[in-house]
C-alpha cells in the first residue's frame, strides 16, 4: 500500500484529496500547516508528497528545498494557485517531480499520482535488480544504490534530479535525447514547454564534472538535437 503524505492548508481540499487517494488503495497522512508537513515528511517513510505551494509556517517551495538539502528524495507533487512560469520553474529547480496549477480536476491529480507512483515503482525494481551497480565511465563511479557520483576520488554533491539526470545518460552512452525525450523520462509527464529545465540542469552537472564546462568532456551536445552522454568504454560491477 502506498504511503501519501498531503500537506494542504485548505481543509475541505485536503480531504477531498485525501479521499480520492484512499479510493486507489492509498494509506494518506493529512497535515494543514507548512510545520507540520516538514516535520512529518522528515520523519515518515512516504512514497509520495502532494505539497501546496501556499502554506502558512514554511511554504512548500521551502519543504521541497529542505527536503532535498537533507538527501530526502521522496517524489513531491507541487500544488499551486500561482499560474506563472516562475513558480513552476523554481518547483522544478529545486526538485519537485511535477505540479498542478490550482483549479485542477481530481482526474488529472491522480492521473498525476498513478504516473509518478509508476516511475517510483520502476526505479526500485531497477535498484533491486541492480543491487550494487557502479558505472565507471573514466575517472568518474556512479553508485546508484547510494547514489553517490564521485571523480578523480573526491565525492560531488548533486542534487536529486542532477543525480537521476546524471545517471540515465550514463547508463546509456552514445544515445542521443532531444530536451524533451529527458523531461518525459527524467522529470515525467506534464512538463512540456519546460525544456530549458534540461538546459540549467545540464549546465549545473557540467559546471560539477566537467574540468572545462566549455569543452565538455561527458555530457555532449548534439547540435540541432539534443545532448548525449560520452560513448568512450564503460564497466559496470555489481
Amino acid at each position: 500500500m502506498n504511503q501519501i503524505l498531503v500537506v494542504e492548508d485548505n481543509r475541505d481540499m485536503a480531504d477531498l484529496v485525501a479521499m480520492h487517494l484512499r479510493d486507489m488503495g492509498a494509506e494518506v497522512t493529512v497535515c494543514n500547516d507548512g510545520t507540520a508537513g516538514l516535520k512529518q515528511a522528515m520523519t515518515g517513510n512516504f512514497d509520495l508528497i502532494i505539497l501546496d505551494i501556499m502554506l502558512p509556517g514554511t511554504d512548500g517551495l521551502q519543504i521541497c528545498k529542505q527536503l532535498r538539502m537533507e538527501s530526502n528524495y521522496t517524489p513531491v507533487l507541487m500544488l499551486t494557485a500561482k499560474s506563472t512560469e516562475l513558480d513552476r520553474v523554481l518547483g522544478l529547480e529545486i526538485g519537485a517531480d511535477d505540479y498542478l496549477t490550482k483549479p485542477f480536476s481530481i482526474r488529472e491529480l491522480i492521473a498525476r499520482v498513478k504516473a509518478i507512483l509508476r516511475r517510483v515503482e520502476a526505479f526500485t525494481q531497477q535498484d533491486d535488480a541492480d543491487g550494487e551497480q557502479v558505472l565507471r565511465i573514466g575517472d568518474m563511479s556512479i553508485d546508484y544504490a547510494r547514489r553517490t557520483v564521485t571523480l578523480a576520488g573526491e565525492e560531488l554533491g548533486l542534487t536529486a534530479k542532477e543525480f537521476d539526470l546524471l545517471w540515465y545518460f550514463a547508463s546509456q552512452p552514445g544515445r542521443v535525447f532531444s530536451r524533451m525525450q529527458l523531461l518525459d523520462r527524467v522529470w515525467g509527464y506534464g512538463h512540456e514547454g519546460y525544456e530549458h529545465t534540461v538546459n540549467s540542469h545540464i549546465n549545473r552537472l557540467r559546471a560539477k564534472i566537467e574540468q572545462d564546462p566549455s569543452n565538455p568532456r561527458y555530457i555532449l551536445t548534439v547540435w540541432g538535437v539534443g545532448y548525449k552522454f560520452t560513448d568512450q568504454e564503460k564497466q559496470v560491477t555489481s
